[in-house]
């Protein structure tokens, strides 16, 4: 069996230019950019890469991006007095906090802190809640992100049994909603979980999202599985990698996504038409 390549970066390049030209459009009839409001805290150089990559593509799409760097040890109500503030900008339309944060500020009341209208990271308990009772909503960029690839290569999801590896608030749990509300049958596996090879093995769909190199082989797919790879990791000659191990799943696998260039370049597309459609929301 061949595995057809599922080409993150190909789509996100075609779904950049069409957010490009919905930029244009909106600029033109309003007057004013839409706008994101990045703020990352202290200095991790990982953190930084990602706020850098933003920067780039909000560019290249006409969207205004305004950053605010803040040491490590600024003050949990500065933080959230930045947010509020830019909660009342006329001229932000989004909002984005860079994870993760020092221990001594709160994660939850950081996020808590952002008006769901400028949630574009879409992890509000609000924007949460929309989604999982399959309202209109600004949805987490990665799993949205995950959905766009599926959609292009006319992956059927409804009746399929999905298996997500990881269940986290960024990826895991969010990636369970999303293929529920299109109607898959989905199991969630993690660190407790005692089976999950053989939960992963019966799936149609698997979608790891767990930051384990090479974790997944040919003894977690059946054949003709739908692979879906989030993680990743450099390895100590800075080769970039993800949790599949691609050669073993080569022929066994479906389809799959490559690391890099899979989902990656759709995480930062989604946050541009997030943007874009969170400004649109609020000048309607």
């Amino acid at each position: 069996m061949e595995t057809v390549r599922l080409d993150g970066k190909a789509l996100a390049a075609k779904k950049r230019e069409s957010i490009r030209e919905g930029v244009e459009k909106f600029t033109a009839k309003s007057g004013f950019a839409p706008g994101l409001a990045v703020i990352i805290v202290g200095d991790n150089p990982a953190s930084h890469s990602y706020v850098r990559g933003k920067e780039k593509a909000c560019e290249k799409a006409g969207i205004l991006s305004e950053k605010q760097h803040l040491s490590a040890d600024v003050s949990e109500k500065e933080l959230l007095d930045m947010i509020g503030h830019y909660n009342e900008a006329p001229h932000i339309h989004g909002i984005l906090v860079q994870l993760p944060l020092p221990d001594h500020i709160s994660e939850s009341k950081v996020i808590e802190q952002i008006s769901a209208d400028k949630d574009v990271d879409g992890f509000h308990p609000i924007s949460v809640g929309r989604m999982v009772t399959g309202q209109k909503t600004l949805l987490p960029c990665t799993p949205a992100g995950i959905m766009e690839i599926l959609k292009a290569y006319d992956i059927t999801l409804s009746g399929k049994n999905a298996v997500v590896l990881g269940r986290s608030n960024i990826v895991g749990k969010p990636m369970a909603q999303l293929l529920l509300n299109e109607h898959a049958t989905v199991t969630v596996c993690h660190s407790r979980t005692p089976n999950m090879k053989d939960l992963a093995k019966s799936a149609d769909i698997v979608i790891s999202a767990i930051g384990k190199p090479g974790l997944v082989d040919d003894t977690y797919i059946k054949e003709g599985a739908v692979v879906i790879d989030v993680g990743i990791s450099r390895l100590e000659d800075g080769t970039l990698t993800g949790d599949v191990d691609e050669a073993a799943v080569q022929g066994q696998a479906g389809h799959l996504t490559p690391v890099p260039g899979g989902v990656g370049p759709m995480t930062i597309t989604m946050l541009l038409a997030n943007t874009l459609q969170a400004a649109e929301e609020q000048t309607a």
